[in-house]
């Protein structure tokens, strides 16, 4: 174990200055990283099939959790279908920007590591110019291979930061696609039901269309055929 922290204690220090940026910049890529993959598994829709949800549309009482809440504040007092989308509208309008704008940041940071490591390149090929051109010696060939060295691990540390957070961001992306998706299949379903509702005949009216033909005389005959 000792050892191991040598090794890397000494991979570190021949890095340069260049490691201190890479450090931070995949803490932050993971950390951000971490926390959206937490926030889209901690949302209810996940755990939902869709004959769950569904049910909870035709009867919000039901509804339980994140999406119960969803359900019952689109559906509470609606009076027509753009009211239903006006809300849906107002849920994916204080979810989704946020989500956009953390995934963005993601990105950038993610490509920016390669380019701290080229930064990091550039500064070793640079050390061992200047170690060249002091000629000869000891000091001179440890000057180049220190030069050297932080070139290639600077490029190597960057590219190991970069590609696993390439696979990350496209993981958070995809969560975010799936939740998008589950708001559109919930808005439709709404809809749907809405409608359903609205083309189902009113008890009055039905009540009066059997009373109306009993009003003369209570028979329901027609007084001519008397």
């Amino acid at each position: 174990m000792e050892a191991l922290v040598q090794k890397v204690t000494h991979i570190w220090v021949a890095g340069g200055w260049t490691m201190i940026p890479l450090l931070g910049v995949s803490l932050y890529i993971y950390g951000l990283g971490a926390s959206m993959l937490t926030y889209f598994n901690r949302r209810g829709f996940r755990r939902l099939s869709e004959k769950q949800w569904r049910t909870w549309v035709i009867d919000p009482s039901k509804s339980e959790g994140e999406v119960g809440e969803i359900i019952r504040y689109t559906q509470d007092e609606v009076k027509s279908e753009d009211e239903i989308h006006n809300r849906f509208s107002e849920i994916i309008g204080s979810k989704l920007p946020v989500i956009n704008r953390q995934i963005s940041v993601l990105n950038v940071m993610v490509n920016v590591a390669p380019l701290l490591g080229l930064l990091g390149t550039v500064l070793g090929m640079l050390a061992t110019f200047s170690a060249i051109s002091q000629g000869g010696g000891t000091k001179t060939i440890d000057a180049i291979s220190a030069g050297i060295s932080e070139a290639l691990i600077t490029t190597e540390m960057g590219l190991l930061i970069a590609l696993p957070g390439f696979v990350l961001a496209a993981m958070v992306k995809r969560k975010r696609d799936e939740y998008e998706g589950f708001l559109a299949s919930l808005e439709s379903y709404t809809v749907l039901q809405f409608k359903n509702r609205s083309e189902l005949p009113d008890d009055d009216d039905d009540a009066q269309t059997v009373t109306e033909p009993m009003m003369d005389g209570g028979s329901g005959l027609n007084p001519a055929t008397t």
